[in-house]
């Protein structure tokens, strides 16, 4: 794989947001300054949207709906337009790769092979399911025939993070528009331009104008005037805790508008002793919490080892370390690359102090570094001697921080994994099928992965249980979040 870096004097960047077909400027004029975490470079100045945008991207949005340019056509034009869609997302993979890595610090070789690539699949396969999705008819009496069909929900908002976001608003838009909804996107202010350039690859498509809008800004502005609005039929959201808890009470104070939340993890990653491959326990371990910088909700932060086998799994890890060093995400052979702002730079810092000033052991990394000067970079970083109860183990740091934890009992360490208010992800290796089974049963979470960490397919759900969120995205479980329930009941009198 060449290390040259891309060229960016063709990249054109556009920040205004994208409302019933048309990129306008913020009603008011407002923009921010987006900014670039691999060097520190003004990228572009962003529409900074706010209420009065959301109105009016929500009455496109409202207005298409209710005049079935979308929601009449029959189910299999629009898998024709998804189609396309992705298809054009994966004509301009290279562009997208690029703004991707260039506004969130993502290495470049991950931004092109798995995000675009990811968020073609999803909305290509959302478009090839949604004419083979079948509606129901109930086992009544002869007397009556009692329908039971699906219908788009109607206008439906999303809000997006920025860790990954083109995949986060793949997962929400294609099921929604694919039901036949119309959507208003808020990406991230930290990661804004990919999404306005996807809306443009929509039209393009042949998805009308008004079905996807797209407006940027910051949350108590442009993403509580969404979960706030009257009009706005569904909130979809991904994105901190703090911040989901948030977004259900603004769901009650508005119109009870349906609130589904993908949320925050403390993932527990077990490793018995009978593990059937050691090394590849230890790639996994290490590759999946330094994956994408650490920001990431399912990243299996908190590492169980069992104690008699501890010592060779942190000598195999620890060796492994010098491979995730950060360096220029443009860079093609880069593994690890920058964090997403200054801001979580600091926050990931910090987290490190405290676990030094709780007893943790630092075994590696834990300082920031600057490979690029102006960017936000920080080692991949190790800690030992952690328990449960500190605060690196209890809370999501999103960031290249993996803590390791000793156990020596099976109970043990189930009632530790599920001490978390958390609930999206967990593993267990062991060559012991009755063990894999007992503590997968056990372990309370969305996803439990057995012998391996993160392998994954758009046909499985992916969600958590407790403050890890409600709801699931991908698979045909989606389609739940963004279709009502009709039934249709008819009398029949029989002349028979």
């Amino acid at each position: 794989m060449t290390s040259a870096t891309p060229d960016l004097s063709t990249l054109s960047l556009d920040g205004r947001a994208v409302i019933d077909g048309r990129r306008v400027d913020a009603a008011d004029g407002r923009t921010f300054d987006c900014l670039s975490p691999v060097d520190g470079r003004l990228l572009t100045r962003v529409a900074r949207g706010g209420p009065a945008d959301i109105d009016a991207a929500v009455a496109a949005a409202r207005a298409a709906f209710e005049d079935r340019r979308w929601a009449g056509m029959a189910p299999a034009a629009r898998k024709r337009v998804l189609i396309r869609f992705a298809e054009r997302i994966l004509a301009h993979g290279d562009e997208l790769a690029l703004i991707e890595t260039l506004d969130m610090g993502k290495p470049l070789r991950y931004a092109r092979g798995v995000d675009v690539n990811s968020a073609a699949n999803c909305i290509r396969w959302y478009g090839e399911a949604v004419d083979k999705v079948y509606d129901q008819i109930a086992p009544t009496p002869q007397t009556a025939l009692a329908l039971i069909t699906r219908e788009p929900v109607g206008v439906v908002g999303v809000i997006v993070p920025w860790n990954y976001p083109m995949i986060m608003a793949a997962w929400k838009i294609a099921p929604a528009l694919a039901a036949g909804n119309s959507v208003v996107l808020k990406p991230s202010e930290k990661s804004p331009l990919s999404a306005l350039r996807l809306a443009e690859l929509a039209l393009e498509a042949g998805i009308p104008p008004g079905v996807f809008n797209v407006v940027p800004g910051f949350g108590p502005e442009a993403g509580s005037a969404l979960a706030l609005h009257m009009d706005v039929d569904c909130i979809a959201f991904t994105g901190s805790t703090r911040v989901g808890k948030q977004i259900h009470v603004m769901a009650g104070q508005s119109n009870l508008k349906r609130a589904w939340t993908e949320l925050g993890g403390k993932s527990p990653n077990i490793v018995f002793a009978d593990c059937p491959d050691l090394d590849r326990a230890v790639e996994a371990a290490v590759g999946s919490i330094f994956f994408n910088q650490g920001e990431s909700c399912n990243a299996p932060s908190r590492l169980f080892v069992e104690a008699s086998i501890k010592d060779a799994f942190l000598d195999k890890a620890l060796a492994l370390v010098p491979r995730y060093q950060p360096a220029n995400p443009l860079d093609r052979n880069t593994v690890m690359g920058a964090i997403v702002d200054r801001i979580q730079l600091d926050t990931v810092l910090r987290y490190i102090e405290q676990g030094q000033a709780e007893g943790a052991r630092l075994l590696a990394g834990g300082q920031a570094v600057e490979p690029v000067p102006g960017g936000c970079y920080v080692q991949p970083t190790v800690f030992d001697g952690v328990t449960n109860d500190m605060t690196i183990a209890r809370e999501e740091i999103f960031g290249p921080v993996l803590s390791v934890i000793t156990f020596t009992d099976i109970a043990d360490v189930v009632r530790q994994a599920n001490a978390s208010i958390y609930g999206l992800q967990a593993a267990v290796w062991t060559r012991d099928l009755n063990k894999a089974h007992g503590v997968a049963r056990a372990l309370r979470a969305g996803t439990v992965h057995v012998n391996q960490y993160d392998e994954d397919d758009i046909t499985v759900p992916f969600g958590g249980f407790k403050q890890s969120g409600i709801g699931r995205d991908k698979s045909l479980h989606a389609f739940d979040k963004y279709t009502e329930l009709k039934t249709t009941w008819i009398r029949i009198d029989s002349p028979l």
